[in-house]
């Protein structure tokens, strides 16, 4: 058998799945300015899509901000000072790139976990371990 027939026959095995190439759309904060704070209404929806801890991120996005702020019961966020939108969500997305998305395959199936002051982010899809760079 040649080179390119057995390469043709491996690929009929694998999996439909190994050749997709979807999307992983990280969603918009949506947040509008109140006085001199900014009321992030949709922010657990964030954090749900992505798979991570609220508080995580939020710690994550103030310190990138430096600017103080919490997380309310109803699930929104209130951040003491006025920053606009595409500033909180270029922080989402720098976020996601740090904690979320596998540095060697670059899937977002990943997790977050904690050996003594370090934290590895594991992929569930390529079996990589890497360290993560900043500490929060």
């Amino acid at each position: 058998m040649e080179y390119k027939d057995l390469l043709k026959k491996a690929r009929e095995k694998l999996p439909k799945s190994a050749f997709e190439r979807e999307r992983f759309e990280v969603p918009k904060v949506l947040g509008h300015i109140q006085g001199n704070r900014t009321i992030i209404s949709n922010f657990l929806q964030v954090t749900d899509v992505i798979r991570r801890e609220p508080k995580h991120m939020l710690k994550y996005i103030l310190r990138e901000l430096a600017t103080p702020g919490e997380i309310k019961k109803s699930g929104s966020v209130i951040i003491g000072t006025k920053v606009p939108a595409s500033r909180i969500n270029e922080k989402v997305r720098k976020y996601v790139d740090e904690f979320v998305l596998c540095t060697e395959c670059g899937k977002p199936d990943t997790k977050l976990e904690k050996e003594g002051d370090l934290i590895f982010l594991k992929c569930m899809a390529c079996g990589a371990r890497n360290p993560v760079k900043s500490k929060i």
